[in-house]
């Protein structure tokens, strides 16, 4: 082998290193130096998008109950925020009402009722009703279906009580929501809590 190597170093017009010249040569310090900062980059690199993930997971996680109680009009200090003033303002403006009073709970609702091309729009107004509970609105069509037109939860000191010693307290609730019927396909409306007992019966 070694015969052979050194003829093919001694070819003439030949500029290139001998073959066991070039597989036993060793990289310059600065080809070294260049391989070794390139890698140091990319470790850098992955590092850094790992905690951008890790801040970005953390923001979501952080920000996501303050998206929620924002949608929900809610408050973490414990205040009474029934409803989005929109549902209020929207019960107000819709001339279409129907009310009733039970007379085994007292609970006092009145539904607003609008229209729409998919079918109705609906806020209800709750009154003089205690929690805590979780309760629905449904509607009840004309041939016996069912919808539910919206559910939410009655806080501990309740809604709509004119003696309440809870400021908030004194406040109905308005909640909304949209049903498939038309209008004149609605017989009545059910207040029920989600165990099943009805707290006002609201013919439409």
């Amino acid at each position: 082998m070694e015969p052979m190597l050194a003829a093919l170093a001694d070819l003439p017009g030949s500029g290139t290193p001998a073959i066991g010249e070039s597989l036993s040569a060793r990289p310059s310090p600065r080809l070294v130096e260049k391989l070794v900062d390139e890698v140091s980059e990319r470790r850098a690199h992955k590092r850094r998008r790992g905690f951008y993930l890790v801040a970005a997971a953390a923001a979501l996680i952080i920000g996501g109950p303050l998206t929620v109680m924002a949608a929900t009009g809610g408050s973490d200090n414990g205040t009474n925020e029934a409803a989005p003033p929109a549902a209020q303002q929207l019960f107000n403006t819709l001339s279409d009402k129907v009310t009733a009073t039970d007379s085994s709970t007292g609970v006092n609702g009145t539904v607003a009722m609008a229209e729409k091309d998919w079918g109705t729009q609906a806020v209800l107004q709750l009154k003089n009703v205690k929690g805590p509970l979780k309760c629905s609105l449904i509607a009840v069509g004309k041939n016996g279906e069912r919808e539910t037109v919206s559910s939410w939860s009655v806080s501990k000191w309740g809604y709509g009580l004119p003696d309440a010693t809870k400021e908030e307290a004194k406040n109905p609730l308005y909640i909304g929501g949209g049903a498939a019927f038309k209008p004149n396909e609605i017989d009545h409306f059910e207040v029920m809590t989600f165990p099943g007992k009805r707290l006002v019966n609201i013919d439409a």
